[in-house]
């Protein structure tokens, strides 16, 4: 689909575009003359001090993200879905609109201060990439990728062009993962060595086999630039929208979607990275869609104490698709589970219930300690807070809730785990060395397959299976391209900085 004019897309009588506050502070003819050839490059009102910010995927997630961030200056924004995205584009007519996000950065990237992007997952690391090496500010929706080696060069990449960052797991900056925090670091509920998590996720489809129908593409869908780095398949109205998460290529079920939002307190709070090793099971493996239900289990080394807890080896189990870890208490009164899921710390002290999104916390002996404020209280939005940090000086810049220096590791983890899954016909633990990012205890004969399409029949009163599994490939192979992508159609990223 080529780029269609906004003429012909927005209806008739959309709002003009706001006229802008002029300033009326005298400044010499040398400033005035720089404000102006700054206005020339960047296309923003001198003096306004607002952002400009592209969006990149603003039909889902990207239109909360850009409603939160209308106090700045939304200049581009591009869907590769433009009947999902329409009301988003009708929303911001001065913003000029794109189903591929090259062809936008080629023509405002360097006017613009900030990227927001909310793709489906698979895409999230190559544009992120291009505008941080731009040096632009990036937000960016969690899963902040969708493999270990792609976290890591975001993190190393923000690092090197000392850019504002922020994954879109808002809970990170809310009050329930603030007293979460507060709690942990107080010694609250002492040493944890035992974690367990869940989700009731997913609610999209999984666990089936690719569709072999082929519908035509719609005129409104620019399907090269969503299927991007992917190698390339036919267009499915299953894939898009929304339920690119329940598929390898464009997604990491529900392990990739909601770990970010539920794991995010006991990673922050007790300085999980780097585990050592890691199993995982689930339903039935298939070759394109993530299974239904998972467990994975990680173990973690000992990490350097804090002033008040110590952190010893731990383990963390996460649960999705219905499983859920049994519970030896019970709730106190008054208190529930979150409904979305939540993590369960067993502290030598208390154990501790944190929801999703840091919500509700709450310790299983029913105290409620008045502690100090040891975790930065963030008084802005999620995305407005990352606006903040966008703004100030590198040198002095307070960083945002989850700044890709956290969520970046945490993410490298999460999605790590995935690829756990993805291994478990190996039946075996598996040793992580995450300086080299590979898993180092792989026989090197291994053969590893996943499931095509599974097939039951009752023939003659009698069951009748017809499974039919993918060819064995090398194992050690196999699991190297789950953590470092290939990527097709002429997409690549950048080298990983020293």
């Amino acid at each position: 689909m080529a780029d269609i004019s906004r003429r012909d897309f927005l209806k008739k009588g959309s709002a003009a575009l706001a006229g802008m506050i002029a300033t009326p502070t005298i400044l010499q003819a040398s400033v005035l003359n720089d404000l102006a050839e700054k206005k020339k490059k960047t296309g923003k009102k001198p003096g306004d001090g607002k952002l400009n910010i592209l969006g990149v995927g603003i039909g889902g997630r990207g239109a909360a993200n850009l409603a939160a961030m209308e106090t700045e200056n939304i200049i581009g924004l591009c869907d590769c879905d433009w009947k999902y995205a329409k009301h988003v584009f009708e929303k911001y007519p001065q913003a000029k609109a794109y189903s591929d996000y090259r062809k936008m950065f080629d023509e405002l990237l360097d006017k613009a201060d900030a990227v927001m992007i909310a793709t489906a997952d698979h895409t999230h690391a190559v544009i992120a990439a291009e505008a941080i090496a731009a040096g632009k500010h990036v937000y960016l929706e969690k899963p902040m990728t969708l493999y270990a080696y792609e976290s890591r060069l975001l993190t190393k990449l923000a690092e090197k062009y000392k850019v504002a960052t922020q994954q879109g797991n808002q809970g990170a900056s809310s009050e329930g993962t603030r007293k979460a925090l507060n709690w942990l670091w107080n010694g609250e509920i002492g040493e944890v060595t035992r974690i367990e998590a869940f989700t009731n996720r997913p609610i999209w489809p999984q666990g089936m086999a690719a569709p072999t129908d082929k519908p035509a593409i719609p005129s409104t869908m620019n399907w090269d630039a969503f299927i991007g780095p992917a190698k390339y398949r036919d267009y499915h109205p299953s894939y898009t929208p929304w339920n690119f998460r329940g598929w390898w290529d464009f997604g990491s079920g529900a392990l990739g979607d909601m770990a970010n939002h539920i794991l995010q307190v006991a990673f922050k709070g007790l300085h999980l990275a780097n585990p050592t090793d890691v199993i995982g099971s689930s339903t039935m493996l298939m070759t394109d869609a993530c299974p239904t239900a998972q467990k994975i289990t990680f173990r973690f080394p000992a990490r350097p104490n804090l002033p008040r807890l110590a952190l010893p080896e731990c383990e963390l189990t996460w649960y999705d698709g219905g499983l859920r870890p049994n519970l030896p208490f019970n709730i106190p009164a008054g208190k529930k589970f979150d409904g979305d899921g939540a993590t369960v710390f067993y502290g030598t002290k208390d154990i501790m219930v944190v929801g999703t999104y840091g919500r509700d916390p709450f310790l299983v002996s029913g105290r409620n300690p008045q502690v100090p404020e040891l975790e930065r209280v963030v008084t802005l939005s999620h995305q407005q807070d990352w606006i903040r940090a966008c703004k100030e000086s590198p040198e002095t810049r307070v960083k945002s809730a989850a700044d890709f220096s956290y969520s970046g590791p945490m993410n490298e983890v999460i999605v790590m785990g995935v690829a756990a899954v993805r291994l478990q016909e190996l039946n075996q633990w598996l040793h992580w060395d995450a300086e080299q990012m590979r898993f180092t205890n792989i026989p090197a004969d291994a053969k590893i397959r996943a499931v095509i399409e599974d097939r039951f029949n009752i023939k003659d009163g009698h069951p009748t299976f017809d499974r039919k599994y993918s060819e064995p490939i090398d194992a050690n192979e196999y699991a190297q391209s789950l953590i470092i992508p290939k990527y097709y159609n002429g997409y690549k990223l950048p080298d990983m900085p020293k």
